[in-house]
């Protein structure tokens, strides 16, 4: 059983969720950060002995949280192709996922590797707008950067937060933070590696395990 926690910010409430994604109940809106799709395929072009299936993992994720979730829009927060070496079979299988939610509206914020990967395919019927995107009291952007009237969320970061155990053991999880400014989400997609922060004074950090999510207490233990 994956276990979500929720988030007060703007006057309303997000919910955090294990898998490295945010829900937003009141607009019935997921929210997706860096998902990276064929970022393996990228590196296994140059040569690279990466593994196999991480997009195939990705997408069956996203399959999973829209079936658990009210959702009737999906927006990705930028890096949603890692590049134009993704290849024929992941923009194969973004194919097959879009058929399977022809209803669902998808939009991108455009990030860095989006300018590199361009557009996703016009067949993705995925609205391309650019940063910041308002929407309701937030800004969603994919580069972090204050606004001036509105709660930024955005991803590019790939956020994550060490925790520190007794005899000089620590483990690093991929992490949400929150001030009373921003929010940062986990990169969603696998492979993708991760920024390691610090709790930020006034701020707050939940750390996932992908099976549940939990805050991490003032002090960073």
């Amino acid at each position: 059983m994956r276990v979500a926690h929720d988030l007060q910010v703007a006057g309303t409430t997000l919910l955090l969720l294990p898998e490295k994604a945010a829900y937003w109940p009141e607009q019935k809106t997921l929210l997706i950060a860096d998902a990276h799709f064929g970022k393996a395929a990228a590196y296994r072009a140059l040569g690279q002995p990466v593994p196999r299936g991480t997009t195939a993992a990705n997408l069956h994720k996203l399959d999973r949280l829209l079936a658990t979730h009210d959702c009737k829009q999906v927006i990705f927060l930028g890096d949603f192709l890692h590049g134009p070496g993704s290849g024929i079979a992941t923009q194969k299988a973004l194919l097959a996922w879009r058929e399977r939610h022809p209803d669902l509206d998808c939009i991108l914020v455009r990030g860095n590797h989006d300018v590199r990967a361009g557009d996703p395919a016009v067949e993705l019927c995925i609205q391309v707008v650019a940063e910041p995107w308002l929407l309701g009291p937030f800004a969603l952007c994919h580069t972090p950067a204050e606004h001036p009237t509105h709660h930024v969320i955005a991803g590019h970061v790939h956020p994550t937060f060490r925790l520190a155990g007794r005899a000089r053991q620590s483990l690093t999880l991929p992490c949400f933070s929150s001030s009373a400014t921003m929010t940062l989400l986990p990169s969603f997609g696998g492979f993708t590696g991760g920024y390691v922060i610090d709790c930020a004074a006034g701020g707050q950090v939940f750390v996932t395990n992908e099976e549940f999510v939990w805050q991490v207490p003032s002090g960073g233990q």
